[in-house]
């Protein structure tokens, strides 16, 4: 048996983002030292053992979950480790599938957020590891399925969770045009859609979340991670753990006005555990 070790490449570094680490390092501090605190500074912290990252499929269709090959994680900065443990357990389940390394290499989702899950671990960084989940087209049963497997770790605090999505992809070349003249502008449009599924997410609520997709089709490309996730605090709350979510920021990346314009609209948010 071979111990040779899988390394995925950091295979989006040099073009959706720096492949230089001294670049990419400067350019995460600056961002995270913009970063404005909405609680009060801690008089200690526990840092994650444990990163689980639960990213959408794009390139290959999916009906279930899929694990990575790899045993490590490249970055610009460091190599990221990932939990094998956790992974045995995982597919001893039956529920996950294998993804092949070129798939892996061929995804950004999970990707996107490596860099800076590396830089705020970097004073920790010999103790945790990550644990990549890539989520295909679940239908509701399996969101409840997979949420209801993956409480567990969520109810663990020295697991950290984080769902990578973007919100409403809009203009013809989504082939999504959806707009409510009433709220204005195209922009404002969006805006008003993309606000009403996040203040749906706050309720932490996945039935009310999978209606709103029904209804406006909105093209959030995580809304499975997303559903797991609220199939996950659904099944805690069960047992009368206390959590409450958040929207921090939102932004588009351009300002539609027209037919012929397109944008992809970000929302980021914090799950709190009382």
């Amino acid at each position: 048996m071979s111990n040779r070790v899988v390394c995925r490449e950091a295979s989006h570094a040099g073009s959706w983002y720096s492949a230089s680490g001294s670049q990419l390092n400067a350019q995460l501090e600056g961002w995270l030292s913009q970063a404005q605190s909405s609680i009060r500074p801690a008089r200690a912290i526990i840092a994650p053992r444990r990163v689980f990252i639960l990213g959408p499929s794009h390139h290959v269709p999916l009906s279930r979950c899929a694990l990575s090959p790899a045993d490590v994680y490249r970055t610009p900065l460091y190599d990221l480790r990932i939990d094998q443990k956790v992974y045995a357990d995982l597919w001893k389940t039956g529920l996950f599938e294998r993804m092949s390394l070129q798939t892996d290499e061929d995804e950004h989702s999970i990707e996107m957020h490596l860099p800076y899950t590396a830089k705020a671990m970097e004073s920790h960084k010999d103790e945790f590891s990550i644990v990549p989940v890539l989520v295909g087209a679940l239908s509701e049963t399996k969101e409840q399925e997979y949420g209801k497997l993956l409480s567990k770790y969520l109810a663990d605090p020295s697991n950290l969770f984080i769902i990578s999505s973007d919100f409403c992809h809009w203009g013809q070349r989504f082939r999504y045009t959806y707009y409510d003249e009433s709220q204005g502008e195209i922009c404002r449009s969006i805006e008003h859609l993309d606000r009403m599924g996040m203040g749906i997410i706050e309720q932490l609520d996945p039935m009310s979340f999978t209606n709103y997709l029904k209804k406006y089709r909105n093209t959030i490309c995580g809304r499975h991670p997303i559903g797991v996730l609220l199939n996950a605090v659904a099944e805690l709350r069960k047992s009368g753990l206390e959590m409450n979510f958040s929207f921090l920021n939102y932004a588009q990346s351009s300002q539609c006005r027209n037919w012929q314009d397109s944008s992809v609209s970000y929302a980021a948010g914090a799950l709190i555990v009382h």
